[in-house]
């Protein structure tokens, strides 16, 4: 723990002007990233006497062991650098808000020749039209299903498109009416887009002039005595209007706002957004987060506000943000949201009124997240808790395993050998730390083997960052330490247990491995599959935990995700080795120009049969890139012919091959 006077800079050593500060530990890894309008001002505040600081700063100053800071010239640029750099460096002691869900939107691919509706989770893709999001993901497959009936959209994958384009056939929504079939060209990609385009529209609130449209087209045709299109029309209607009785309207048609509600308590907090469109709730997202510094309602709205449009432009960012408590630096923030939106944005408290009434709806909302937060916390942590002290004693260890990790061997008959490696801490799975391994040292099938290369690699790593930030001095002279940059590393932290998928020889290879490498205080188990049975170094008789046990629930649940993990990754590396092709075996041959030929030429039949000179004429193929592809084309051994088993009749291969990569990158560097 580290006295802050001992890294405290000088008086007038930092300017007196706006910018962003990042405090560093012993070990050069960023612990707290933030901004100020006087960096000389709100850096003087943690280096008083620490017994006055809240115990949450407390902890952070004497955590770090140094601190820097950047001047910039504007509150506003101070707020965009703090945002980069909590995204980049992820600090322990920042706030960091994490979805209590992964929540569905409703997304229009207007990046795509045809435009495709679909429900769609995680970031958002550059040229995607995104409403929502939603609570449910059934909601908007209601709302689709209405809409498609006035506004028949593609819906359909890229393999569904593809294939009805080849046999002149639509799909089942072709046919009832609920697609217009641009696959087999009942109407042109203008018109298609066109379609797409009105579908976004109404989303977005306008629907006022599209029912009015409507409902005179109805009329026109009424009055022309053609019943069946009025019919039509009249229901396209009522599906419209039932798709609009889906979302309440709760403000003004007109209005656009996004409203923001805070409920916390000292230790956690809890954050719900309900966005408004054209009047209507079109989506609700909720947050939760631990207070690892010490901030009020403000500073939570603001770093809210920060994770909610850092991402975002245009209409995205609403013409008006209702946040319960406005920011300390509110001149600085509606800056930054107008610069995002490309035009002004209000951020104010809602005083009286409908806004006010739904303020406090989305308020009841936030608190009820919380309480339900906590209820599911307090059962997880008492569960997760027990768990890991029935293991911390089953396996004799001097604490509770905060972190595991568990390693897993997999192939198909000795070939695509590869292993995995899941992390759990504090009994839960981290998936950003998952890593995948491919057997290098050898060929073929040997599991004990494969476990000590992989255990060996994982913990070479490790020393290897102790390495660079100085925490473990290399046996040999004259390396230099070199200086971390801030950012989270790979293999920088180290599990207090390791678990192997397997029995006694897997575990001793993994021990051996540890021993090999000089590592003594890292626990090392395997779980055999047949008796759920676990295994120490060295052991001649296994541990065995109750069926009932918390603590053997959990190393199941460990090692299942190791298993699944590793059998996920083999599928995939075989999976791109059976797709590989002649054109993968051609050095340089990227996969744009591989497209091209293939694309060029029609199939691979085709452009064995070509000359250098016609194999030149595609874009981006030179001389020297021909008589290569030609060589490799020459030297390959062409597939036989397929033959129809009921007719006998050979048929030609006139289909494009499939253009993969011939091998797979590693994933453990």
């Amino acid at each position: 723990m580290a006295d802050p006077s001992s890294y405290r800079p000088k008086p007038g050593q930092v300017p007196d002007s706006p910018g962003v500060y990042r405090f560093r530990d012993e070990h050069r890894r960023v612990i707290y990233v933030g901004k100020a309008k006087s960096l000389r001002q709100r850096l003087a505040n943690y280096f008083q006497d620490v017994a006055g600081l809240h115990p949450r700063t407390a902890t952070m100053v004497t955590t770090a062991a140094s601190v820097e800071w950047t001047v910039v010239s504007t509150e506003v640029e101070a707020l965009q650098l703090e945002y980069s750099w909590i995204k980049e460096f992820d600090p322990r002691f920042n706030v960091k808000y994490r979805d209590d869900k992964s929540y569905p939107s409703l997304a229009v691919t207007l990046n795509e020749e045809y435009p495709r509706v679909q429900v769609m989770r995680g970031p958002k893709k550059k040229g995607v039209r995104y409403f929502g999001p939603y609570g449910h993901a059934w909601a908007i497959r209601e709302t689709v299903d209405l809409m498609l009936r006035v506004f028949p959209v593609r819906t359909c994958s890229a393999g569904v498109f593809k294939r009805s384009a080849q046999i002149g056939r639509p799909c089942l929504l072709g046919y009832i009416g609920k697609c217009s079939a641009p696959c087999v060209g009942r109407v042109s990609p203008e018109e298609h887009r066109e379609l797409a385009e009105d579908f976004c529209d109404f989303m977005a609130g306008r629907t006022g002039t599209y029912l009015s449209r409507l409902e005179k087209q109805m009329h026109e045709a009424a009055e022309e005595m053609e019943y069946e299109k009025a019919a039509r029309l009249r229901d396209d209607m009522g599906a419209l209007r039932r798709a609009m009785e889906k979302n309440a309207v709760v403000l003004a048609d007109a209005t656009d706002a996004d409203l923001i509600a805070v409920a916390e308590d000292e230790l956690e907090a809890a954050v719900q957004i309900f966005h408004v469109r054209g009047g209507r709730v079109r989506g609700q997202r909720g947050w939760v987060t631990d207070k690892v510094e010490a901030v009020d309602t403000a500073g939570l709205v603001e770093h809210a506000l920060q994770q909610l449009y850092g991402e975002e432009s245009g209409e995205s960012v609403p013409k008006e943000v209702l946040v319960p408590a406005l920011p300390e630096d509110t001149p600085a923030l509606n800056q930054w949201l107008a610069e995002r939106r490309g035009s002004q944005v209000s951020l104010r408290i809602p005083q009286r009124g409908d806004k006010k009434s739904l303020m406090e709806t989305v308020h009841r909302n936030a608190q009820q997240s919380l309480a339900l937060h906590k209820t599911k916390r307090a059962s997880d942590l008492t569960t997760r808790s027990r768990a890991l002290e029935e293991i911390a004693e089953a396996l004799d260890l001097d604490g509770a395993p905060l972190r595991i990790e568990c390693f897993d061997i997999s192939h198909l008959q000795g070939d695509d050998v590869v292993a995995s490696m899941v992390v759990f801490e504090d009994g839960l799975a981290r998936k950003s730390e998952y890593r995948r391994f491919q057997i290098k040292s050898f060929e073929g099938q040997d599991d004990v083997r494969s476990m000590h290369e992989v255990v060996s690699r994982r913990f070479r790593r490790y020393l290897q960052e102790k390495l660079k930030t100085g925490e473990w001095e290399a046996e040999e002279e004259g390396g230099e330490v070199a200086e971390d940059d801030g950012r989270p590393k790979r293999f920088a932290y180290p599990p207090q247990l390791v678990v192997v998928d397997g029995g006694q020889p897997q575990v001793a290879a993994a021990k051996r491995a540890l021993e090999e490498l000089g590592v003594d205080d890292v626990a090392v188990c395997g779980l055999a599959k047949r008796l759920e049975e676990v295994w120490l170094p060295g052991e001649d008789d296994p541990v065995v935990l109750p069926r009932t046990s918390e603590g053997l629930y959990l190393l199941q649940r460990v090692r299942d995700e190791a298993h699944r993990f590793a059998i996920q990754y083999q599928r995939n590396k075989r999976g791109k080795r059976l797709k590989s092709g002649p054109l993968d075996e051609v050095p340089g041959l990227g996969e744009s120009r591989k497209q091209a030929l293939v694309k060029h030429f029609g199939s691979v039949k085709k452009l064995r049969q070509a000359t250098i000179d016609q194999i030149c004429e595609v874009p981006g193929i030179g001389r020297k890139t021909a008589e290569t592809v030609a060589a490799a084309l020459a030297g390959a051994v062409p597939a036989g012919p397929a033959v129809n088993t009921a007719t006998g009749e050979i048929i030609e291969d006139e289909t494009p091959a499939p253009a993969g990569t011939s091998s797979e990158r590693g994933t453990e560097q």
